[in-house]
């Protein structure tokens, strides 16, 4: 937990996770298995060396760490104009959760259920956004939309702290 929570506060899901050193590990691991997947290889096959540290940073964000993405990439917009005319699948979908799901447990990231829950529903919200943004005729959101921020079993999804 860092510095500026309290014992009584509740933490962030970015510090519960072990802040920046863990997603990092994270998102390393997992990419470096995207890579040798069959089924993920077309839609990252072009992916430059810094992908995994700037999908490590928006989860950060998300999460309740720092705003880095926001701040050196455009936050939410930026990210859902990545997936533009991708044409994902929800096949393709379902193996990046798998992949991710099995990386968090290789490197280590907290296997309590509370953090799992809210790691898994934040997988599936965001892979299903991703891929309706990936569909033919899908335009994006305002640059104006704010980052999405995730917390402990909120009900209705994303909330905005």
């Amino acid at each position: 937990m860092s510095e500026s929570s309290s014992s009584s506060a509740t933490p962030t899901l970015f510090e519960w996770i072990g802040g920046m050193p863990a997603l990092e590990r994270l998102t390393k691991h997992f990419y470096e298995r995207v890579r040798l997947d069959p089924l993920l290889i077309p839609v990252f096959a072009h992916m430059p060396g810094d992908h995994p540290h700037h999908v490590a940073q928006f989860i950060a964000e998300v999460f309740g760490g720092p705003t880095a993405y926001s701040e050196t990439r455009g936050g939410h917009a930026h990210m859902v104009t990545q997936h533009l005319n991708r044409h994902l699948t929800h096949e393709q979908r379902r193996r990046w959760i798998e992949l991710l799901l099995a990386s968090a447990d290789a490197v280590g990231i907290p296997e309590d259920p509370e953090f799992r829950s809210a790691l898994v529903a934040y997988l599936e919200w965001g892979t299903r956004l991703a891929v309706l943004n990936s569909q033919p005729g899908a335009e994006g959101v305002a640059e104006s939309t704010p980052m999405p921020k995730w917390g402990w079993g909120v009900p209705g999804g994303p909330y905005r702290g």
